[in-house]
């Protein structure tokens, strides 16, 4: 079930952050985040407090974590988006995280199905996220639900150096 996070979910999300970073240092996955700089616990602090931190809760366990608002990065400026939306009517997906001991379980693509009914929910059909350059497994995993990439943005992304920011975005049909 996918819900809002609570207090009570911070330490779990922390851990998770840790076990993506602890994976990509070994040299097992490759999304380009970095352990001390993003994503850390005040990110998912940061996002609980605003109310717009999410969990996929497993029987207690929480598997994966995503943060779902309005909010554009600056860097979305740079990019040619496909569709010129209205603000008002783009929803943004951040910070998608599987806890890599459960991966290729279906908790990602549940997280982005819920992310749809919940843009849509709040009258948003135009839907953006990022991710980087190097993360191909993400970038196939988005392509394979939909999502195109209209722009590779060259920047430092929150805090990270050296950036290629591939813009993805989808349009939902209307309701």
């Amino acid at each position: 079930m996918i819900r809002a996070a609570q207090h009570s979910d911070l330490d779990r999300i922390a851990a998770i952050y840790a076990a993506v970073h602890d994976a990509e240092e070994q040299g097992y996955l490759t999304i380009g985040w970095s352990r001390d700089i993003y994503p850390v616990r005040a990110t998912a602090e940061a996002a609980l407090a605003r109310g717009d931190l999410f969990v996929e809760d497993e029987d207690g366990v929480i598997a994966a974590s995503a943060i779902i608002n309005q909010i554009q990065v600056p860097e979305y400026a740079d990019c040619t988006w496909r569709y010129d939306a209205p603000e008002d009517e783009v929803m943004v997906l951040h910070t998608l995280v599987v806890d890599p001991a459960v991966q290729s379980h279906g908790h990602g693509t549940r997280f982005v199905r819920f992310y749809e009914q919940y843009a849509l929910e709040h009258g948003c059909r135009y839907l953006r996220m990022d991710t980087q350059e190097k993360n191909a497994n993400a970038r196939a995993f988005y392509r394979k639900l939909g999502y195109a990439e209209p722009g590779i943005v060259p920047c430092v992304f929150n805090g990270i150096p050296d950036v290629s920011l591939v813009c993805l975005e989808k349009r939902l049909p209307d309701a």
